[in-house]
């Protein structure tokens, strides 16, 4: 699957310094992106042998076993039941028509592809396309691949795709790591990219002005401007952003009854660029970390005990977890301009979703005036993703959240988290993360 404006499956040098004899970080690199690639057949990573702990693999092997079924829809394929099997809900249809994916020929303006997606897998549909795409986060892996042959013919079976997807989706932008990407590029009128022009791969840093070139975007955003509903006039990528500015409805540009739903909502896709973000730095962290803790176990004699970590495993696993931590906090969001309002009701449907503490608060309830969300910590901290980090790193990013919440980092690169979300989030935390250990 490849978020690069669309959904396709076919498809570090980071700079620490730190105040001498303090843990706290006095300047952190915070992206990552540049860097090398990960060796993904390490033994200790073995990319290709895992990642069969997701919710794909897990209706993979339903499907296999035959002990769950999969209803064909005339027009839409076996799509519903997927997004049901997957618990995806049909409100996080977001729609692109560039032409940036392995079905290329079948996408076009008016014949956008559809993604749809949850914390933790994502469905790439195209209505011409003769396969869905899907990937899953998974614990031991990351992000995994997968393809489902759109054929009423047969029982239905989801089979896994590494080499041809690693081909776009292990690089720089991904961290290094398998991983996934939304691209913004300047579309002439058939959907295809102006390479001359340029693109952007954009997540929550990202100012809106420079988001969402190739997608269709419904929504209200008041005087702030996009990329998006709109196709360059010239070589040289010239948009119209006010032509493509606060549309609520995509009649003017397609047919979309030929979509589950008639929207391309601005705030799933905000989310889903948050959450891109968010799964590639887990992917990253763990992955170095896995690598760092078997450099030090091959020091290790026969016989020997484990022993402390020299300090270059150390600065390995804590550097690449502070930019996990500066990123759960969202300290590089880039503030909205105006406030924003989706059209499918995929904002009221995010906000609603839980854990809640006592006081009914959730990390998942969504601001959408200043910023993505109300309290400025990500909900990803909830994945099983994040879970299945080694217990090592994961305890340091637990150590280093409850640091800033607690008041114990009161460094500048936190000051722009307000003691009310420090009260906020640790409260939210404590009462429904319960791997979060006790911190004095």
């Amino acid at each position: 699957m490849k978020l690069v404006a669309s959904l396709n499956c076919r498809l570090l040098a980071l700079g620490l310094s730190f105040i001498a004899g303090s843990a706290t970080i006095a300047q952190v690199i915070t992206s990552l992106e540049g860097s090398y690639i990960l060796p993904g057949d390490h033994p200790a990573i073995r990319y290709r042998d895992l990642g069969q702990r997701n919710a794909v693999a897990r209706l993979q092997e339903q499907l296999a076993t035959n002990t769950h079924r999969l209803a064909y829809d005339r027009t839409a394929g076996y799509l519903p039941a997927v997004l049901d099997a997957l618990e995806i809900p049909v409100s996080s249809q977001v729609m692109v028509f560039s032409k940036t994916s392995f079905q290329a020929a079948r996408i076009y303006p008016h014949s956008p592809r559809a993604i749809y997606f949850n914390d933790s897998v994502a469905v790439g549909h195209v209505p011409t396309g003769d396969l869905l795409e899907l990937t899953a986060t998974d614990p031991d892996n990351g992000v995994v691949f997968f393809t489902l042959d759109q054929t009423e013919e047969g029982r239905p079976a989801i089979r896994r795709h590494d080499d041809e997807c690693l081909q776009c989706h292990a690089s720089p932008r991904t961290l290094g790591v398998p991983g996934l990407v939304v691209r913004s590029v300047y579309p002439d009128r058939t959907g295809m990219p102006l390479s001359r022009a340029g693109s952007f791969f954009t997540d929550h840093r990202s100012p809106l002005d420079q988001r969402w070139g190739g997608w269709y975007v419904t929504g209200t955003h008041g005087t702030a401007r996009h990329m998006g509903n709109q196709m360059a006039a010239d070589e040289a990528g010239a948009l119209d952003a006010d032509a493509g500015a606060n549309v609520t409805d995509l009649k003017r540009f397609l047919n979309p009854g030929v979509h589950l739903t008639p929207h391309s909502d601005l705030v799933a896709l905000m989310v889903l660029e948050h959450q891109v973000r968010i799964t590639n730095l887990i992917t990253r962290v763990g992955w170095e970390t896995r690598l760092a803790l078997a450099d030090h176990a091959s020091l290790i004699l026969p016989n020997e005990a484990a022993g402390e970590w020299s300090e270059s495993i150390r600065r390995r696993i804590e550097r690449p977890a502070e930019v996990l931590v500066r990123s759960l906090f969202m300290l590089d969001e880039h503030a909205l301009a105006s406030p924003v309002k989706g059209t499918s009701g995929f904002a009221e449907e995010y906000s609603a979703r839980g854990p809640r503490d006592g006081r009914r608060r959730s990390l998942y309830e969504l601001d959408l005036s200043r910023r993505l969300y109300r309290y400025r910590f990500s909900p990803l901290i909830y994945s099983e993703q994040f879970a299945g980090l080694p217990r090592d790193v994961r305890d340091y990013v637990y150590r280093r959240v409850q640091d800033v919440l607690t008041g114990r980092d009161r460094s500048a690169d936190f000051a722009s988290v307000s003691e009310a979300d420090r009260a906020a989030i640790l409260d939210i935390l404590r009462e429904t993360l319960p791997d979060l250990p006790p911190r004095p």
